[in-house]
């Protein structure tokens, strides 16, 4: 049998390692896939972590081959430790994300392959010296973070390898913008349209008194980059005054946000909650929203 290399990521690998990404996103948001130019410049810069990125001071890319075939690769991040960086990310280091061909009966020694990468990217952080070890699953696509509960073969290679999961756990919620409910005038409440923190945002006033506002993000696909999330938008803020809490303003602005995305040509909307806001949770499945998936956030090498 051929032998099972790990090695640094090399240009070549471009398309074995877009296909193996995109295998792993279908299996958590359908309709979506990323292209070769936005995995290679995933490699290179995240545009998109505003926050994390700038305090990024190192980055590896790792790839497990056997018969010339790219099954396992995994992208690590050393961040810097100087004070203008996070406090929790201060001299850390994380497998930004981790994938590799689950078991199969033409590819049986898909788990020692992961296995042998994970030890070559524990023995990358050793190298680094870092103060913690994190590990995430933010793969270049929309919507994929955390590590989602569609990857158990992953889930395997983080806890065999003594990664454990100590954050908290999201729900991630999709709907057809055709079944959102329609917009109903409401005498007395006006909707504003304006530029929001997270996108477009729908401000519900009574008078001069604003009662809430939603923020849809309808750019999760950057078409210089060639992803396949056409028609894909999601919720960026979603918040109800106090005082207006019972009044089904939360259906109105759905409502007012999908009257949009259909002018837009999105037909899915995403949302996303934490696990323990049933009220949150409830009112988007009443609303015309299925659960897509759950992904478990901040995962710490914690070996037993």
């Amino acid at each position: 049998m051929p032998a099972l290399t790990v090695r640094p990521f090399r240009r070549d690998d471009r398309d074995q390692l877009t296909d193996l990404i995109n295998a792993h996103v279908a299996a958590v948001v359908p309709g979506v896939s990323v292209s070769v130019n936005t995995v290679l410049s995933d490699l290179e810069r995240q545009p998109g972590e505003f926050i994390t990125d700038p305090w990024v001071a190192e980055r590896v890319t790792l790839v497990a081959e056997q018969r010339r075939y790219v099954v396992a690769a995994a992208h690590l991040l050393r961040y810097r430790s100087g004070e203008e960086v996070g406090e929790n990310y201060r001299d850390a280091g994380e497998i930004d994300w981790f994938v590799c061909r689950p078991p199969a009966s033409f590819w049986p020694d898909s788990e020692e392959a992961a296995d042998r990468l994970m030890a070559a990217c524990l023995a990358q952080l050793a190298r680094w010296n870092v103060r913690v070890r994190y590990a995430d699953g933010a793969v270049p696509a929309p919507v994929v973070h955390g590590l989602p509960h569609n990857w158990p073969h992953i889930r395997a290679v983080y806890e065999r390898s003594g990664f454990r999961h100590l954050g908290d756990t999201e729900v991630i919620l999709l709907a057809r913008v055709a079944d959102l409910p329609a917009p109903e005038p409401r005498p007395g409440m006006t909707v504003e349209r304006t530029l929001g923190e997270c996108g477009t945002r729908f401000t519900a006033y009574a008078g001069t008194r604003a009662l809430g506002f939603i923020e849809v993000d309808t750019a999760l696909a950057r078409p210089e980059r060639q992803a396949r999330a056409a028609g894909l938008a999601d919720i960026g803020n979603l918040h109800i005054d106090p005082t207006a809490h019972g009044e089904g303003l939360e259906h109105r602005l759905l409502a007012e946000a999908a009257d949009w995305l259909r002018l837009c040509g999105a037909d899915r909307l995403l949302a996303y909650e934490q696990a323990d806001a049933k009220a949150a949770i409830d009112l988007l499945l009443s609303a015309g929203f299925r659960e897509l998936t759950r992904t478990d956030r901040r995962w710490e090498h914690r070996p037993r």
